[in-house]
């Protein structure tokens, strides 16, 4: 390997900005309780009070709707356990492309869930979805992500929100990969509950928020002293809930970015398909992340391209990011109704904060010559 590492896996994590990075140290060094009612614990709480509108803003949303938590996965959670239960939720909806945290935690809750189809390029069904919640006369939660973290596909969650609404459901959309890299207006979007985490857009791991209607209440799932007002006790993650804020702060102040890595990804997709006919880009040509790009390689596994790739030096994936590190079939592939050849080659590549054009240029090369020697093996190795 000749050159340093070349990082393309913002979709699983970005790195935290230098800027960043400075104010957690900082903050960490400094200490202080939120709760606490010395001149120290208030200088703490309107931290904690600042980066609460940062975050709002970043999401159009007002800072009284924002709880912090843990992560975007517990705020994914808290959705299920103290949305559900101070609005009475009967039942839930969840598209079929959802994160595992969404998915996982909605079957988990022992509530009845139907799963709402999604076409070949990853839209969710609308008519399905009016059809489904024209069936039942239980109150409804219906989850839908803004944009997927594999394909980048981005929804039309207003026009969704709007058929929820108009059946009197209530509407949650999990926003987690979309902050930061396209604009994110709750009351455009008109869903009830979101949900983001600071490590997608440049803020430390280990921090999350819900927002939610401020008409609409959630019971806390963390119960002790009775934090952020009631929803999510425990003494605050100072230093991480100012990252994010900052993080949220820097997000908005530097989108315009994105459309520089979007000609950039376009660019490495057009040279992959003219150098592989057999290449398919899946969702290119509908709405998706500007920096989010998969591609599959029928016949060759995504994991070995995964391995070949991080050898010659760069960094990407074949999916979500998941405890175990193994690889599985994309749930959100198969529900778009692609083929295991498809879905079993498909490789990730998301660009980011720090990614430059001779990153990316780097990466197409490397990318040729993989496909050159992995195609030739499996060629031979059928024959």
């Amino acid at each position: 390997m000749s050159h340093p590492f070349v990082y393309l896996d913002y979709n699983a994590t970005a790195p935290a900005k230098p800027e960043v990075a400075e104010a957690v140290a900082r903050v960490m060094a400094e200490g202080g309780n939120p709760s606490s009612v010395h001149a120290h614990g208030r200088a703490a709480k309107a931290l904690v009070e600042n980066a609460r509108a940062q975050v709002a803003a970043l999401a159009g949303a007002e800072p009284k709707s924002v709880t912090f938590t843990g992560s975007g996965t517990e705020a994914n959670n808290l959705v299920f356990t103290g949305a559900v239960k101070a609005n009475k939720v009967e039942r839930l909806l969840v598209s079929a492309t959802e994160h595992d945290s969404v998915a996982k935690t909605a079957a988990a809750t022992g509530m009845t869930v139907e799963l709402i189809p999604v076409d070949h390029v990853g839209a969710v069904d609308q008519e399905a979805l009016r059809d489904l919640l024209g069936g039942s006369d239980e109150k409804t939660l219906v989850c839908i992500m803004l944009a997927n973290n594999e394909t980048g596909r981005i929804q039309d969650i207003a026009a969704l929100a709007q058929a929820a609404h108009e059946e009197g459901a209530l509407f949650h959309c999990d926003a987690v990969q979309a902050a930061g890299k396209i604009p994110v207006d709750m009351a455009a979007l008109d869903t009830d509950f979101l949900t983001l985490s600071a490590h997608k857009f440049g803020g430390p791991q280990g921090v999350g928020a819900l927002l939610r209607r401020p008409s609409l209440d959630v019971s806390a799932m963390i119960l002790g002293g009775g934090q952020e007002l009631g929803r999510r006790s425990g003494t605050e993650n100072l230093a991480g809930i100012v990252g994010m804020g900052l993080a949220a702060e820097l997000a908005l102040k530097d989108m315009g970015q994105m459309a520089v890595l979007a000609k950039w990804r376009d660019e490495m997709e057009q040279v992959m398909t003219a150098y592989a006919g057999e290449a398919v880009i899946i969702c290119r040509e509908v709405s998706r992340l500007p920096n989010t790009s998969l591609v599959a390689l029928p016949g060759v596994r995504s994991e070995t391209q995964v391995m070949t790739l991080d050898l010659a030096g760069f960094g990407v994936s074949a999916g979500s990011a998941c405890s175990s590190g193994k690889v599985s079939t994309s749930h959100s592939l198969s529900a778009m109704g692609f083929s295991e050849d498809i879905a079993g080659s498909a490789v990730r590549v998301s660009l980011g904060w720090k990614t430059t054009h001779e990153d990316v240029t780097a990466f197409t090369e490397a990318w040729k010559n993989m496909r050159d020697r992995l195609s030739s093996k499996a060629r031979s190795e059928v024959a």
